[in-house]
């Protein structure tokens, strides 16, 4: 199955037309012809069958048939994840944890970031097509950058982890120290690490510190493996 993103289309929708970029991908490229099916996603869960009523390249339309919700996880996993000094890899994160299965991606400035700015229109795009790829129907939410500070401030809740390198400090591993079936959050620093201070402040707001294994792990590798620790943890 091929799957199409439309944020648009909803569970009371009757038809839906794709912008010009998409319908001629899907009339030029793909070849699709009126009455072939499509399937589509809005990005909320939703798996809708679809029909081609209009293969026009400049605005291809189609005729919802059925909309079906897609089972959520039984957890939610929200990655703070600081900026990587290239874009790429940090774009190679982004589509494998959406690929993996997260909810929530946040940018995370830190004392350490090389990187202070990012550019959510590329993030967005990378997101999207992984979420095709995948056949997943959920969207995860891609969060503007926002201060480590800041972002401890705001998270109160949940399970709250911080994956730093320091040694001591009576890390678990992520693995052990997981409780299935909640909100989850993990702190993930950039190339050098979070500095001490930050280390000191997280730990004193009780988040609680995690090993990823023995390896020191680049920053998007550390991500896919919190991700992927997070996902086999509920396949148990």
């Amino acid at each position: 199955m091929q799957l199409f993103f439309h944020p648009e289309i909803s569970e009371d929708s009757q038809q839906v037309t794709f912008p010009r970029d998409e319908s001629k991908h899907i009339v030029k490229v793909l070849r699709k012809i009126e009455g072939d099916i499509l399937h589509l996603t809005n990005g909320k869960g939703f798996l809708f069958e679809t029909k081609i009523i209009s293969a026009s390249h400049n605005n291809c339309s189609v005729k919802v048939l059925s909309a079906k919700k897609q089972k959520p996880a039984p957890y939610r996993l929200h990655l703070a994840v600081a900026p990587t000094k290239m874009n790429d890899r940090y774009e190679w994160f982004l589509e494998k944890a959406t690929e993996i299965g997260v909810h929530e991606i946040t940018p995370i400035i830190c004392e350490h970031s090389e990187r202070k700015v990012v550019k959510l229109n590329r993030f967005e795009r990378v997101v999207q097509s992984a979420v095709k790829q995948s056949l997943n129907t959920y969207f995860p939410i891609l969060n503007e950058a926002i201060t480590f500070s800041d972002f401890l401030q705001e998270q109160k809740e949940g399970q709250r982890f911080i994956a730093h390198c320091e040694e001591g400090k009576d890390k678990q591993s992520l693995k052990s120290a997981l409780q299935k079936n909640s909100e989850i959050i993990i702190l993930i620093g950039p190339e050098g690490d979070f500095s001490p201070e930050e280390i000191k402040k997280a730990l004193h707001d009780n988040w609680k510190p995690v090993s990823l294994g023995e390896s020191r792990l680049r920053t998007e590798t550390a991500a896919i493996v919190a991700c992927h620790t997070v996902a086999l943890a509920h396949e148990d």
